[in-house]
This record gives structure tokens, C-alpha cells and sequence, in this order.
């Protein structure tokens, strides 16, 4: 009989109004390794925070056999463990604290070098994290920084770190505690193509040396040791099958995507910004560096109206750094050779001029993201370029907010606070913000992350769209190449800080 490591039965778990499970029944024996699939919102992320104990459960039990297993073992619990020590999850977005710890980073933070240096290193922060008393230690601070390859981070402040290389840095972070269960959360997100290569093998050593794995994730990149597949719709589990036998079809099939063309010539037209420019970008010879770091060397890129541009590069590369000189977000763009909308970097223009020309989103800026406004209220705060809406509320424009909301397929969420919708929603009402002023420029840094295919393939015609109907120029950043709108047809890769295209 199959022993298990946690079992799951009749489970309710409600949360405000909502009721997230109803007698929810799932069971993790030893030697599986489970992937959860499923549309946006149906629970994947919900289920990985009810395993690891962080919500209330309203109705049936949660048995941690793998704790009873270890109490048995160790009689009076001598180092007073609970079960959530020999449990480590990874979740979609990091909770690293500044060095004062008074609180959260800020977005602008990683740009500015005094207000980074109140930042753990790689290193200090890895140092900080103590592993569950066990026995044997496999997962020690010197194979992790192998493994991980975050031997040349060791040094690097946690605030600088890219999107890609903050998630090896929590992947690194969960397996010094040596759990016994790891819970991971869309861990392929944001990982450059390399290194979602190297990652099959990684899940490999880590399940081989005894930890069970369960990981939330898309359904086409489910790693080789995974066993086990659980396909769940709307907080319902529909599916429990073994991996040689699942097809990505069984919870994702495929849906015809109308877009309103009228409506969205419409919602171009209710808002227009002056776009009469001879040079949206001009950068000459520029040079970006934190110390002895260099981050960009000798970058020339020219971007005329009209254009549509991929960004691409692996994790690290520069991309982030330098859009954060077109965005207006990095002080360093005054030492450069830098013409944004026919203006010299430095020329007496503020950085609110900048951003209202700007429409931008990335992993970074929903990291930091202020998430207590409505998402009716975010959206409409893409007017003022506010990180929520500090001010009444217009009637036209959060109707236009409205319409934006339709376009994209969340107005089920206009009334609710964004911290209180599933992660891709999130970044979907972000998009809505940055879109919402029909600006000259948009910039998506890996804006289809953590979206299920038909959000994917939503936004991407919806981007084609704006594209076919208007004159904006447009940077997309991303690590899958499927994602890039047909309508880009322009490409620069940054290696290492330099153009390599």
C-alpha cells in the first residue's frame, strides 16, 4: 500500500466571500512528484498555500504524514519543530526586505545606488536561512550556488538581481531549508531559455535526493521527474493522471478569440497623445555601470516612430537596465547620449513628461505594485502614471477603464481589489493601465507571464490589433518566442550588456 506524504480530505477553505475549495480531496504519496495545471484562476496557486498550511480551512483535515514520520523519530519534538519547517515554497512573488528591514523595496530602489545599498547581498541573504535539523544536510550553501549557478550573484545586491535570476535566488533560498516538501509556483517563469534547459535537470537532482515536489505550472513545460498530474478547473480538481498519459489538451482546449475591432478603434480614439516625433529613441555609445559592474557597454540603438521592436536576451543581459533609461526610472540616463521623443535626456524635461508618453509593464512593476486600489482604480490610474489612483475618480475615464477591462477579458474583476485576483489578471489590469492613454510608446518586459494559452493568445492579437490600427511604437520583451506579436518585425539582443543583433 502507498504510504503518504500529505493527505487532503474533504478540505473547505473560504477566503472573504469566496469560497475556494469544497471538500477538496488530494493525497501526495511517496515516490510521486505532482504538476498542477489549469486555466488562470482555477486554483493552482490557491492549492500550493493550502498544502503549506496558510489558510484556514473551514471543514476536513490536512494530515502531514511526512511530520507524524519525523515526531515518531524524534519523541518530544526536541527542537520544537512544526510542520511548516520541513515545508519550503516558492511562491510567484519574493518578499525580500530591506537591510533596516522597515519594510518592502520600492520599484525605483534598484536604479538608485544609495538607496540599493540598503540591500543583502546573494550571499548575505542565502547565509541568512537556516535548513530544518536533519541528519544528512544534502542541499549545503556550496552545491546550491553550483546547482543554481549564482556564483557569480554571490556579490550582487538582492535589488539588482533581474526577474530570472531572483527566481533561481528563491529556488536556491527554499532548498537550503532541506524540506522534506517543496511547493513551487510557476518556477519556469521569467527563466531565459537556457535555463529553462537546465532546469529539467535541476527538478532531477531534487527529487532524486528524497524531496517531494509539487509545482504549479504551465502544461507544456511539466519537467521529466514529475509522475504525477492533477488538471484543475474553477478550485475543482477534474483530473488526477499519471504523466505518461497527460496531454495539455485536457485542460486547455482551445477557444475562438473575437476581437472587437470597432471597440478597440474606438477606445484609440478616446484618448490621443501627440505622436509627431522624429526620434522616439536615439542612444549613442551608452554605458551603464554599478561600481566596477558594467551592466550595458557602448549601446547604440535607434528607434523611429512606428517601430516594432523584440528585446530579447538571457536573464541578466541589460534589457531591464535599459528600459529603465527609455522609462525614465534610472538617474543614469543623464550621463548617457540619450533622445527620448526628440528631447535630450537632461534638457529641463521631468520624468512625469517622459512616462504620460509612456505605456509600461513588466514583472518588476507588478512586484512592487501597491495592490489595495481597486483594479477599476489601477486601471484608471494609468492616466496620472500613478502607482494607484490617489484622487476621485472620473466618471468618462473610469468608464474608458471599463471598456479596457472588456478588451481584455476582466471586467469580472472592475469592483475587485487587485491583490485579490489571480496573478494574470493581475498583470492583465496592469497592461489595461499601461494601455488605457493610447501613448506613443509602449514597453511589455515579459508582459504574458504566468497566462494561461488563451490569455496568451488574447493579448498577443489584441497587441497585432492596436498595431494595425494605430501608429504607436512598440518594445516587446520576452523569453518565449511564440509569444512575439506578428507585427514586431524588428529585433535587438543584448549579451552580456552589449548588442549582439
Amino acid at each position: 500500500m502507498a504510504s503518504p506524504i500529505f493527505s487532503i480530505r474533504q478540505v473547505s477553505v473560504r477566503f472573504l466571500n469566496n469560497v475556494l475549495f469544497n471538500q477538496l480531496n488530494f493525497t501526495v504519496n511517496k515516490g510521486e512528484n505532482w504538476a498542477l495545471v489549469g486555466e488562470s484562476g482555477s486554483g493552482k496557486s490557491t492549492l500550493l498555500q493550502t498544502i503549506a498550511g496558510n489558510f484556514n480551512i473551514t471543514g476536513g483535515e490536512i494530515r502531514y504524514h511526512f511530520f507524524e514520520d519525523y515526531l515518531a523519530q524524534h519523541p518530544g519534538n526536541p527542537d520544537h519543530l512544526t510542520h511548516h519547517k520541513l515545508v519550503a515554497i516558492v511562491e510567484a512573488k519574493h518578499h525580500f526586505k530591506n537591510l533596516s528591514n522597515t519594510g518592502d523595496f520600492y520599484y525605483q530602489q534598484r536604479y538608485n545606488s544609495s538607496d540599493s545599498e540598503d540591500a543583502l547581498t546573494v550571499a548575505e541573504y542565502l547565509h541568512t536561512i537556516k535548513p530544518a535539523p536533519q541528519p544528512n544536510i544534502y542541499w549545503h550553501f556550496d552545491k546550491i550556488i553550483a546547482t543554481l549557478k549564482l556564483d557569480q550573484l554571490s556579490d550582487k545586491q538582492l535589488i539588482k538581481l533581474s526577474n530570472g535570476e531572483t527566481k533561481r535566488l528563491r529556488i536556491a533560498a527554499a532548498l537550503l531549508k532541506n524540506p522534506v516538501l517543496l511547493l513551487m509556483d510557476s518556477p519556469l517563469t521569467g527563466l531565459d531559455v537556457q535555463t529553462r534547459k537546465e532546469f529539467n535537470g535541476v527538478i532531477n537532482e531534487i527529487t532524486k535526493s528524497g524531496i517531494t515536489v509539487v509545482m504549479a505550472t504551465s502544461p507544456y513545460e511539466i519537467p521529466d521527474a514529475i509522475t504525477n498530474v492533477a488538471g484543475l478547473k474553477s478550485g475543482v480538481i477534474t483530473n488526477s493522471i499519471a504523466k505518461a498519459d497527460f496531454k495539455p489538451e485536457l485542460v486547455e482546449p482551445k477557444q475562438d478569440d473575437n476581437i472587437d475591432k470597432d471597440e478597440l478603434r474606438s477606445l484609440l480614439n478616446t484618448h490621443n497623445t501627440e505622436s509627431d516625433y522624429q526620434q522616439i529613441i536615439s542612444m549613442n555609445n551608452v554605458h551603464v555601470k554599478y561600481g566596477s559592474n558594467v551592466i550595458l557597454n557602448e549601446v547604440d540603438w535607434q528607434v523611429n516612430p512606428g517601430d516594432r521592436w523584440a528585446l530579447l536576451g538571457h536573464n541578466g543581459a541589460g534589457k531591464s537596465t535599459l528600459l529603465s533609461l527609455i522609462n525614465g526610472d534610472n538617474p543614469q540616463a543623464y550621463a548617457n547620449d540619450i533622445i527620448l521623443f526628440d528631447k535630450k535626456r537632461g534638457t529641463g524635461e521631468s520624468i512625469w513628461d517622459i512616462k504620460k508618453k509612456i505605456g509600461f509593464v513588466s514583472p518588476e512593476l507588478h512586484q512592487y505594485f501597491p495592490t489595495d486600489n481597486s483594479c477599476l482604480q489601477i486601471i484608471e490610474s494609468g492616466y496620472y502614471d500613478t502607482l494607484g489612483l490617489f484622487r476621485p475618480s472620473n466618471k468618462e475615464k473610469a468608464e474608458t477603464a471599463l471598456r479596457w477591462m472588456r478588451a481584455l477579458e476582466i471586467d469580472k474583476y472592475a469592483r475587485t481589489l487587485l491583490k485579490n485576483i489571480p496573478a494574470s489578471a493581475q498583470r492583465l489590469c496592469l497592461l489595461a493601465r499601461a494601455l488605457i492613454k493610447n501613448p506613443p510608446l509602449l514597453i511589455f518586459d515579459e508582459p504574458c507571464q504566468g497566462m494561461d494559452s488563451h490569455q496568451q493568445q488574447h493579448f498577443k492579437n489584441l497587441v497585432d490589433t492596436i498595431c494595425s490600427l494605430s501608429k504607436v511604437t512598440l518594445i516587446y520583451v520576452t523569453h518565449y518566442q511564440h509569444e512575439i506579436p506578428e507585427s514586431v518585425d524588428k529585433v535587438l539582443k543584448l549579451e552580456k550588456g552589449e548588442v549582439v543583433v
